[in-house]
């Protein structure tokens, strides 16, 4: 019984948290657990105590990998140029689609962020609607709470 269960007349009877002929299933969705709180990334299924992505875009022990998404970078430009440069894309509804960062200006790339403080980090390089190259990283707190810091 794999350890997780006494064998009582050729079958197994499973410990509580385990199923299965063999007891090799694990009931725990600890292992499920995606970095969000969220099993499987919301992304799929909690099987054996292992993740079955059920969405084809997702992969990874919690489903949180995405080869083909759209990055944290890419995805915030808009919001960032309309917000430190006044303009872009977003430049006319800036107020009220990019306000969900706290935004901090720096004089220069070396006084961004760095790698190695508590929160994911990620050090962007884009290009503004001038195809001028702008700095920027985005970080998210424990709360939750978004930050970016711009190259003036």
């Amino acid at each position: 019984c794999t350890g997780n269960g006494i064998c009582k007349c050729r079958v197994c009877e499973c410990f509580p948290n385990f199923t299965g002929s063999a007891c090799d299933c694990s009931l725990d969705t600890f292992p499920c657990m995606a970095s969000n709180g969220q099993i499987c990334n919301g992304r799929g299924t909690c099987e054996c105590g292992t993740c079955n992505c059920t969405d084809p875009k997702f992969q990874g022990a919690t489903c949180e990998m995405c080869q083909t998404c759209v990055g944290v970078c890419a995805e915030h430009k808009d919001c960032v140029q309309c917000r430190a440069f006044d303009k872009g894309e977003k430049k006319e509804t800036c107020s009220q689609e990019c306000m969900h960062f706290n935004m901090t200006r720096v004089e220069s790339r070396d006084k961004l962020p760095q790698p190695g403080q508590p929160d994911p980090l990620s050090h962007c390089k884009e290009k503004d609607v001038d195809d001028c190259w702008f700095y920027f990283t985005y970080s998210v707190n424990s709360n939750g709470e978004a930050s970016v810091h711009v190259v003036e």
